[in-house]
């Protein structure tokens, strides 16, 4: 991870370094399509060709039957508010820029419950159950920009 302090490289100036990130996902070979699909703002999960069961977060075998063959299918977008916590504070780069904010655990039609953020909704108007449709959260990091699932309330 990065560091927060300032360097000083023997006679130059000195330098900010980035700030620690704790939002930032690291794909690696089971997630790479996922994010890939993400920057294209297309929801995947995967589905289990053994038992039919869609899952997520995104691992190459079933967490049902542990059958290998699973696929990637695109996702409807739309879901129901599981669950969720309207947070006030949080010390952790770079959310206490961002509070409150919704932390909320999303059913998507397809089955599997996803972690995410509720968004474009005053507070008050959460209730669990409610319908819920897909809409992108992007941040630019660097010289990159990453795309997050995050729901709204649907019309």
């Amino acid at each position: 991870m990065a560091d927060v302090s300032a360097s000083s490289p023997a006679g130059g100036e000195a330098r900010a370094k980035p700030k620690m990130r704790f939002d930032l996902p690291t794909p690696d070979q089971d997630t790479e399509p996922f994010w890939e699909a993400a920057r294209e703002h297309r929801l995947v999960i995967r589905r289990c060709n053994a038992c039919h069961e869609a899952h997520y977060y995104p691992r190459s075998f079933c967490p049902k039957c542990w059958s290998e063959d699973v696929v990637w299918i695109e996702a409807s977008g739309r879901g129901r508010l599981y669950t969720y916590s309207v947070v006030h504070k949080n010390d952790l780069p770079p959310w206490p820029e961002r509070v409150p904010y919704c932390a909320a655990i999303v059913e998507l039609d397809e089955g599997p419950r996803m972690m995410s953020n509720v968004v474009e909704c005053d507070f008050d108007d959460l209730r669990a159950d409610m319908s819920l449709e897909l809409t992108w959260r992007d941040e630019a990091w660097g010289d990159e920009t990453w795309s997050f699932p995050v729901f709204r309330p649907a019309p």
